[in-house]
């Protein structure tokens, strides 16, 4: 051994200073009561770098100084830590400290004593979890660099382990939140968030030069589902008229070739559903994506696309449903001789109704697609009974009037919430809020706010209507109606909401206009 490589403990005028690092570094905590300890660390480590980051020093002179500067740089990466200073085992309690106290297994705790009989090897380094074990009369320069150098690759590795379980809770915790979404609108802005969310958090990217969702459907019309929110007036238009020319061939590309591409600062990620709809979620980053950054994003997006699948699935099956259900009743409505779009305005009004009081939007929904089955029941009444324009004699009437039952019992086979729904609309909307309705004479509200809901809607559309057995009214007659009957056949709270909100009625109406 060269005596140029013994770590020779200077004099303290002799020591360079260390400059002050602006750049980012591996922090040391070295942990001694002994001044010329720290001053030959750094003198011996000063100009050394590892894995390119420059190494700064932290003194701590006793145990409890090490605890607060632990505090102050929870980053610190390694200790050099005595065992003797302010008492015989002070450094070996400050170890217990670190591992049992603070749970810190990241940072890397290398032992150096100049009393090994103080603290066996083989002892130490078991029960406080020590990381290397160093007698100070054997470190040299380099063995001392070795040392420092290879806790900090294994420091390294925790960490980056460490950021890989974080990452993939926040995929897990992403994925959760968006899965919540209803609409397929709603779930690209929330995989959006999400994935801008686990980008700012987990890549340390400051802002999203260009990021959001676009689809391509069966008939090659293209739009904008979700964008970041500076970009926000984009959602709607087409990609290929509003983007900027080299996102647009990013994705044009990638629903060319329908697959997930990532590069050095730019994500592309492809789905396509089942029913042939096409979607590109692109992420432009302003610093490179690297490996492990990729592969958070792929799991990510991989969830993504799942649900994504699951959610156009899901329109489709509620899109064929309602469809159903529209057939369903026109072909009811057909039979009554009225061809027009009674039955789709019906379900407006009650969903328009159901939102002004307060109800969430799956259940407003629910009354949507279940109103139009109101009238189910008369599929069962005689068509000389139900097209008749003259009065009704009360055995007709009581025939015309049985439909409600039949409606009810009809639907109300089904498990299936819609159905339920119906069932309770059909049997209920001509009950009275006096008590004076059919089939069961209820009263207020004994009788089920759908029934009560779709009493009012039914007979506020049916007035404004032509039938076979009267005109059309016009809308001053109609409201007026509709006021004098308050508290007698309708729910008095929602005439007011009607009335207060008629423009809202009369503009839905005029969305689905009677048909010639």
């Amino acid at each position: 051994m060269n005596d140029s490589d013994l770590l020779v403990f200077s004099e303290e005028d002799e020591i360079a200073e260390i400059p002050t690092l602006t750049q980012e570094s591996w922090k040391i905590l070295v942990v001694d009561d002994d001044v010329e300890v720290h001053a030959v660390t750094k003198l011996a480590l000063s100009t050394s770098t590892a894995f390119d980051r420059p190494l700064e020093f932290i003194s701590a002179m006793t145990a409890l100084d090490a605890q607060q500067q632990l505090f102050a740089h929870p980053d610190i990466a390694v200790i050099l830590l005595d065992v003797v200073m302010e008492s015989e085992y002070a450094g070996l309690e400050f170890a217990d400290y670190v591992r049992n106290e603070l749970k810190n297994s990241t940072v890397r705790i290398i032992l150096r004593t100049g009393q090994p009989g103080q603290a066996p090897e083989s002892e130490v380094i078991i029960r406080y979890d020590i990381n290397d074990y160093k007698e100070k009369t054997e470190l040299t320069t380099q063995k001392l660099y070795t040392s420092v150098y290879t806790a900090l690759r294994t420091y390294q590795n925790l960490c980056t382990l460490e950021e890989s379980r974080v990452g993939l809770l926040k995929v897990l915790d992403a994925t959760a939140n968006i899965f919540e979404m209803q609409s397929i609108e709603g779930f690209a802005q929330g995989v959006l968030e999400q994935a801008s969310a686990l980008l700012f958090n987990h890549l340390n990217i400051t802002y999203l030069n260009n990021a959001g969702i676009a689809s391509s459907a069966t008939d090659h019309t293209q739009r904008i589902l979700a964008s970041t929110d500076h970009t926000q007036a984009l959602i709607g238009k087409d990609p290929r008229k509003v983007l900027s020319a080299d996102i647009n061939t990013c994705i044009q590309e990638t629903l060319k070739n329908k697959k997930t591409t990532i590069s050095d600062d730019l994500f592309m990620g492809y789905v396509c559903t089942p029913s042939g709809t096409e979607a590109v979620i692109y992420i432009k980053s302003d610093v490179p994506i690297n490996h492990m950054d990729r592969s958070l994003l792929e799991i990510f997006f991989r969830n993504v696309t799942l649900g994504m699948e699951n959610i156009y699935l899901r329109q489709d099956i509620e899109s064929s449903q309602q469809e159903l259900v529209y057939m369903l009743a026109n072909a009811v409505e057909t039979r009554s001789n009225e061809t027009g779009n009674h039955v789709k305005r019906v379900g407006e009004y009650s969903y328009q109704m159901a939102i002004l009081l307060g109800m969430d939007e799956n259940e407003a929904e629910i009354i949507r697609n279940a109103a139009p089955l109101h009238d189910i029941g008369k599929i069962g009444i005689p068509d000389s009974i139900l097209n008749k324009p003259a009065r009704l004699t009360p055995e007709e009437r009581t025939e015309m009037e049985s439909h409600a039952v039949q409606g009810g019992q009809l639907l109300g086979t089904s498990e299936r919430k819609l159905l339920q729904a119906a069932s309770i609309i059909a049997s209920q909307h001509h009950e009275r809020w006096d008590g004076t309705g059919y089939p069961k004479q209820m009263a207020g509200e004994d009788i089920h706010i759908y029934g009560r809901i779709v009493c009012l809607t039914d007979i506020f559309d049916a007035l404004l209507s032509k039938r076979c057995y009267k005109p059309a009214w016009n809308k001053f007659q109609v409201i007026e109606y509709i006021k004098s009957e308050s508290g007698r056949l309708f729910d008095p709270n929602l005439v007011l909401l009607l009335i207060d909100n008629i423009d809202i009625f009369f503009r839905i109406r005029a969305r689905y206009p009677d048909k010639d």
